[in-house]
């Protein structure tokens, strides 16, 4: 289709726009559907891949590594699900192509560089979003959450090593780190994250080497008056809301930077308003992720980062520069 200089030079009656519409929504049908068709034969790695990050905490707490199914569709049903939105997913490009090549006929050439640069920038934050909430933010929450459970426990407390209690009594400051450190000192304690598992360093029962320093993990509760065993359909959903809601907040500095280039914001403002922007930001947090202050901390730190990353684009991408097609050229020339 030929790039028109003016939108004008394109004039289409009510009906042609009508047909044009069924036209795209139909090419934009044609790929995902058959689609989601081969992606239900071969759901099963789908699932698995979302169940990975649960079953290393199902394992690390001694809870069955299992999801339950309680109705005999229910798997059935969860992979169809499955299917359509992978499916909507990996033919997200085509769909938008399709969106595209409906509504840039009505563009100006220079409206037609914005979308040129909102839409990948939009797929790297997308991409960026889900990969930080599948490696860090999910099993971190998940931790967290299967902890709450096992706290309610009956009895005393779990049977543990003499010197593991006599660590914890003896120093209550508790640090948390990344690895063991290097050269820890008998009483030293600390919490591994984002493992979050607990382990104290106490002098070694070796007669032969007295000094020897031992590091012992500090045993989980057990005797929980609650069972966990999560149903296959309410752990998928809850993958999948936090998906959706972490690639939503991802949107956040495209959003500013396009409420920058219509004149609703500018970068003064945004500097002069970060304590507002921060509050924001931590109700953001606490809303899309459950309700602990370790997985809302871990959350508000991006969204802080990306409303800092608004800032920054509205400095170095100004509407006049997308406008005139400079924002590349310049670059090239400096090289």
């Amino acid at each position: 289709m030929t790039t028109l200089e003016h939108p004008d030079d394109h004039s289409m009656s009510f009906g042609d726009h009508l047909e044009d519409l069924r036209r795209r929504l139909f090419w934009a049908a044609a790929v995902p559907l058959p689609l989601a068709i081969v992606i239900f034969l071969f759901s099963d790695p789908i699932i698995e891949m979302l169940y990975q990050p649960l079953d290393p905490i199902l394992e690390s707490f001694q809870l069955p590594r299992r999801l339950q199914a309680l109705g005999p569709a229910e798997v059935l049903v969860i992979k169809l699900k499955l299917s359509l939105i992978a499916a909507a997913v990996i033919a997200a490009p085509w769909i938008l192509w399709q969106a595209w090549l409906f509504v840039r006929p009505g563009l100006y050439k220079h409206e037609q560089r914005f979308v040129y640069f909102l839409v990948p920038g939009s797929t790297v934050l997308t991409f960026t979003g889900l990969s930080l909430m599948y490696f860090v933010m999910l099993p971190l929450m998940l931790r967290i959450l299967v902890l709450f459970g096992t706290s309610l426990h009956l009895g005393g407390a779990a049977a543990m090593d003499p010197r593991i209690a006599a660590a914890i009594e003896g120093s209550p400051d508790i640090r948390i780190r990344l690895a063991d450190p290097e050269a820890p000192s008998p009483g030293d304690i600390w919490l591994r994250w984002p493992q979050m598992e607990m382990y104290v360093a106490v002098v070694g029962d070796d007669p032969d080497a007295a000094a020897a320093v031992e590091i012992l993990r500090v045993p989980t509760p057990s005797g929980s008056i609650i069972s966990q065993e999560f149903r296959l359909t309410t752990y998928i959903n809850f993958v999948l809301l936090l998906m959706l809601g972490i690639a939503v907040a991802f949107q956040m500095p495209l959003v500013i930077l396009l409420m920058g280039w219509m004149g609703l914001v500018s970068e003064k403002e945004l500097r002069a308003k970060r304590k507002y922007a921060f509050f924001a930001c931590a109700a953001t947090a606490a809303v899309i992720t459950p309700a602990d202050a370790m997985s809302m901390i871990v959350m508000m730190i991006p969204l802080v980062a990306l409303y800092e990353l608004s800032i920054l684009l509205l400095i170095i991408v100004p509407a006049s520069r997308v406008a005139e097609g400079t924002l590349l050229q310049r670059r090239r020339k400096r090289h």
